[in-house]
């Protein structure tokens, strides 16, 4: 019998991509050829996440929609992977007739089984405990040639009342430095230049496997260990930025001045209810000793609107820090009410247009504050790293230190020289238009 090709459909974070790399250079190892026309494959798998109600609904539309593949095309099995596969097991198979296999978070491993099964016409159901999943291992790098993510650890400890995170991918696990390491020095050696640390909570780092806080002693290993140019940090917690990670972004070179610092909300009340790990003054204090030990920072965060409770008195409250923090990188989010958090069953549920009210006035207040803050940079040089031409623009574009990937904006650029992707380009700026910088190679 022949072997059957399988197509991928990645959906959610950089974490749940690592997985989706890690299964496909499983299934490589096995044998099973890759395609990248889901019209030409016997078997897709989609990888997905259900964080929100948003990505559960993406989720399930991609199911849906490779299903028509199975009815007029010769697509044999729906594998369903990922959070979604977690969170509702043999829910997927009752509710999704079309799927042929649920593989769990836990059991990512198990995947080439699973597409033996279902290629020999049998369910499959894996979903092992998180805490038994073996982290870490090889995989093929699904991102541009320059950029990969480095995932440093598995699950969260940190419980918030409104996160289902804890309950899909288990307890915080940190990977051992030197695992990391060896990882870092093969993802050099296929010409990685930027490496991306990611985790639920990366500046827990260490805790559980060290007994303190590591991430600045990895972020040195790591530095030590390559030469990679650009290492980028994402997902670190207020309570957690400790003096030796500010003085290591500070005083290392190959570490970007930027951050990732979800707050979350700044309302002690809404602090409360959401069981952060510390309240407003914690908040207002790692920003403060982020901005003043780390000249130029970068500094990302995002926020809830619309938690149950939130009283107009306390989204103005937001508002206001928000426009005297002044943060470079800004998302926010609607409440989303997930079944199984301790949030679902709150009381005073907000309305629906209440929420996007509150979202919507406070991404436009951010808005003039990033628009004001690109316009300084207007006349300076920035070095970017080039991501390709947009050839119907006629420019070349890319990131610079104070962007990462998908989530922050772009440098627009002209050059004469033709830069390849990957090359790092100093750019001086010319123009600024909402998110986005313009400007002429040098």
């Amino acid at each position: 019998m022949r072997k059957p090709k399988i197509g991928f459909i990645s959906l959610g974070c950089p974490k749940n991509q690592i997985d989706t790399e890690v299964m496909l250079k499983e299934l490589s190892d096995a044998g099973y050829e890759i395609t990248g026309e889901e019209i030409e494959a016997d078997i897709i798998i989609v990888n997905t996440c259900a964080f929100i109600e948003s990505a559960k609904k993406e989720a399930i539309d991609n199911i849906l929609d490779v299903a028509w593949l199975k009815k007029h095309r010769h697509l044999k099995g729906i594998i369903c992977c990922g959070c979604l596969a977690e969170r509702y097991r043999e829910q997927v198979f009752e509710e999704l007739p079309e799927v042929d296999a649920v593989v769990g978070t836990g059991s990512i491993h198990k995947i080439a089984e699973a597409v033996k099964e279902v290629w020999e016409g049998r369910k499959f159901l894996s979903c092992e405990k998180n805490e038994c999943l073996r982290l870490g291992g090889e995989r093929i790098v699904t991102t541009p040639d320059y950029t990969a993510y480095l995932k440093i650890a598995e699950g969260c400890d940190n419980r918030c009342s409104y996160c289902a995170i804890p309950m899909i991918r288990g307890g915080f696990r940190s990977r051992p430095i030197e695992d990391l390491v060896e990882e870092a020095k093969q993802l050099e050696a296929i010409g990685v230049k930027e490496l991306i640390l990611v985790a639920q909570d990366t500046s827990r780092y260490g805790l559980d496997l060290y007994g303190e806080y590591r991430l600045a002693g990895l972020l040195r290993a790591l530095t030590d260990a390559t030469s990679i140019p650009w290492f980028r940090v994402l997902y670190c917690y207020p309570d957690k930025i400790t003096d030796e990670l500010i003085a290591e972004i500070r005083d290392n070179d190959r570490v970007l001045k930027y951050i990732d610092l979800p707050i979350q909300h700044i309302s002690d009340r809404m602090l409360r209810a959401m069981n952060r790990h510390g309240d407003s003054a914690t908040v207002r204090d790692a920003v403060r000793r982020l901005r003043e030990g780390i000249p130029g920072i970068v500094i990302r965060t995002t926020a809830i609107v619309g938690f149950p409770g939130e009283t107009e008195e306390d989204f103005r409250q937001l508002c206001e820090y928000i426009k005297e923090a002044k943060f470079e990188r800004f998302g926010a989010f609607p409440y989303s009410r997930e079944e199984d958090t301790p949030a679902y069953d709150f009381p005073d549920q907000i309305d629906e247009q209440v929420k996007q009210d509150r979202y919507d006035e406070l991404m436009a207040q951010q808005l003039e504050v990033h628009e004001k803050l690109n316009r300084e940079k207007i006349g300076k040089t920035v070095t970017v790293l080039c991501e390709g031409f947009d050839p119907v623009a006629e420019t070349f574009y890319g990131r610079s230190a104070a962007d990462a990937p998908d989530i922050d904006g772009k440098v627009y650029f002209s050059s004469s020289a033709h830069p390849a992707e990957g090359d790092f380009v100093p750019v001086k700026i010319t123009e600024a238009i909402d998110y986005d910088l313009y400007g002429e190679a040098e």
